[in-house]
């Protein structure tokens, strides 16, 4: 797959239901430290369907795109800064991780063609709504440029909640520190939901929709994290 003027090159994504070398092998080291230094659980994922679908999730910090990928047995593709792609060694593994790079100055439309074509395809696809880092551990406003995605990818849309992780590594830390983290996938919207929010002037119900959604699976994942099982 080539880029386009606005994103580095990158490599073809390959099979969306198989993960290629690189990842798996990260995976695999990743799925060890994580439960011994993170205690890391995750539910609800055996709910994902076998094709492509939009994953909304809470931002809690730099590692979220781990946490919600390492469960499954399947690529995830999430965004990062373009930047971050020059990087020695980093921008190599970026490319061969499913990440999909974004130039905020000039953000917009190669990320909604690249995500929803990803989709189509069959790949898993995840969003942090939030735009940003939570600053204070809690769900922040929803940014509505999902609603794009929604609309044109035309997938099922998946609400995951993150708990844990704010505390593992809050804004402004480097290096993460060993606290619980608990992820729940929770279920998919309706299409009746889809379709009532995607209808011209319901943009906003939906954003509130999804807002809603991705709390209920926050709460549920701090809840569990409370109780420590």
């Amino acid at each position: 797959m080539s880029g386009s003027s606005d994103g580095p090159t990158l490599a073809d994504p390959g099979d969306p239901l198989k993960r290629n070398w690189v990842w798996f092998s990260i995976q695999q080291l990743l799925q060890v430290l994580f439960v011994l230094l993170f205690r890391y659980r995750a539910r609800g994922y055996d709910k994902l369907p076998p094709g492509g679908a939009l994953l909304l999730v809470n931002h809690q910090s730099m590692l979220d795109p781990l946490l919600v990928g390492l469960p499954l047995k399947r690529p995830v593709s999430f965004v990062a800064r373009e930047n971050l792609f020059r990087v020695p060694i980093v921008g190599w593994i970026l490319k061969r991780t499913y990440v999909i790079p974004i130039n905020r100055e000039s953000a917009g439309t190669h990320v909604i063609r690249e995500s929803t074509r990803r989709m189509q395809q069959g790949f898993l696809v995840g969003v942090f709504p939030e735009g940003t880092r939570t600053r204070d551990g809690n769900l922040g406003t929803l940014k509505p440029g999902f609603v794009a995605l929604v609309r044109r990818a035309r997938v099922p849309v998946y609400p995951v909640g993150i708990a844990g992780a704010y505390r593992i590594m809050p804004r402004g830390t480097k290096f993460p520190r060993p606290r619980k983290v608990r992820v729940v996938f929770g279920d998919p919207l309706t299409e009746d939901e889809l379709q009532e929010g995607l209808q011209r002037g319901n943009e906003e119900r939906l954003v509130q929709l999804v807002t809603s959604r991705i709390e209920e699976c926050a709460r549920e994942a701090s809840e569990w994290l409370a109780s420590g099982r």
